[in-house]
């Protein structure tokens, strides 16, 4: 069970050689061009959207989204899970919103709904849902308090691809959502994220403000004309629309998406049956194994103890490390995002025992890295390690 990263490079020698290809040409393209534009069209029909925008990370995507969101609703409250990544609060920050925090569940690890609905309120512009190492977020009751509500709902689909409800693939189901093409997770074009939606006038805004706000990204005639007019003392190549940023990619990172999309859904196949193996075999008497199997498209294993023990815990990375398993405490961004330091900075202030659950799971829990390639002995091994350490 020794040298078990926490994951594997999913780039193949295929992949690089198309990039070779592309760089051999006497003059080439490296900005984004052709093959983003090719990657987008390919990813939007893939997920079953109208619309995407790549961009050059996943942090990126969220930024964008909440920004675009800004313009679209005006300031107000983003609820948002205690467990995600950084920058989705992060991003709900800078974009000028007030992060609603709200605890999760043991099941699929997106939110408490009885929790969720007292806390939405006239000041609520979205929610912003993460889909958990590849742990489907979505079910229809959360759906319907979204409608009834009026509220949008945004998905963090970062580490999650493939992962479904029902028959829609997560980042089909919102109004728009956010992916990551980072090295690690199910598909990579090294850094790279995307933003998916339905809606053509948010696309279009989106695709503005990844380029310095440029009128002349929109793939509007119309809105491109209707600036051209009112601003006549302006050269049209030049109009700024927006205070935005450059978020573009790069067309190796399309070049690597479209050479890696093909092989994305065998590969959440692969990973699925990883984690059945996984949860079959997990003592259910002393860590948590009614996670939510139907819809994954499983990133990492959470591993989540049922009794909080430190000395248990500390046994177990003892474990780990004699045995060469790399491992995260915290699961997704290193635990309860509301005791991490730069919400204070925003005059931000929480008590961490408010969100039980993300609170047990900040001490009591781990992923370990779960691949396509990721040997059925060793997680059979994994199984017996964890049971007889406690």
């Amino acid at each position: 069970m020794t040298n078990w990263p926490l994951m594997r490079n999913n780039i193949e020698r295929s992949d690089l050689d198309a990039v070779i290809e592309h760089l051999q040409q006497e003059d080439p393209k490296l900005t984004h061009g052709p093959y983003v534009q090719s990657f987008e069209l390919a990813w939007s029909k893939w997920l079953g959207v109208d619309f995407s925008v790549m961009v050059n990370s996943g942090a990126s995507a969220n930024d964008l989204t909440m920004l675009a969101l800004h313009e679209k609703t005006g300031g107000g409250e983003i609820i948002v899970p205690p467990l995600t990544w950084v920058s989705d609060i992060a991003s709900v920050l800078h974009a000028g919103f007030i992060p609603k925090f709200v605890d999760i569940n043991i099941e699929n690890l997106s939110f408490d709904l009885e929790k969720l609905k007292t806390a939405i309120n006239k000041n609520t512009r979205a929610i912003f849902l993460t889909h958990v190492l590849g742990i489907n977020g979505v079910n229809q009751d959360l759906l319907d308090i979204a409608q009834e509500n009026g509220i949008l709902l945004i998905e963090d689909v970062c580490e999650s691809h493939g992962a479904k409800w029902e028959t829609l693939k997560a980042g089909s189901i919102g109004f728009a959502s956010n992916f990551s093409f980072y090295y690690a997770h199910h598909m990579t074009t090294i850094e790279g994220g995307m933003v998916s939606t339905n809606n053509p006038e948010f696309y279009d805004k989106v695709r503005m403000m990844r380029s310095h706000g440029m009128v002349r990204e929109s793939k509007s005639e119309v809105t491109k004309s209707d600036y051209k007019e009112n601003y006549p003392d302006l050269n049209p190549d030049f109009i700024f629309a927006h205070s935005a940023h450059n978020m573009r990619p790069t067309e190796i990172g399309g070049i690597l998406g479209l050479s890696q999309l093909p092989r994305l859904d065998h590969n959440v196949e692969l990973r699925t049956k990883n984690f059945k193996l996984f949860l079959d075999n997990l003592n259910s008497a002393k860590f948590h194994s009614e996670l939510l199997f139907d819809g994954s498209s499983n990133y990492a294993f959470p591993i989540i103890m049922r009794e909080p023990s430190f000395v248990k815990r500390d046994a177990i990375e003892e474990a780990f490390r004699n045995h060469g398993i790399e491992f995260r405490r915290g699961l997704s961004g290193g635990g309860n995002q509301v005791r991490q330091p730069y919400l204070a900075k925003h005059g931000l202030f929480y008590k961490p025992e408010d969100f039980p659950v993300a609170d047990h799971i900040h001490f009591f829990s781990w992923y370990v890295g779960n691949y396509p390639s990721l040997e059925e002995n060793k997680i059979l091994d994994l199984c017996r390690l964890l049971d007889t350490t406690i």
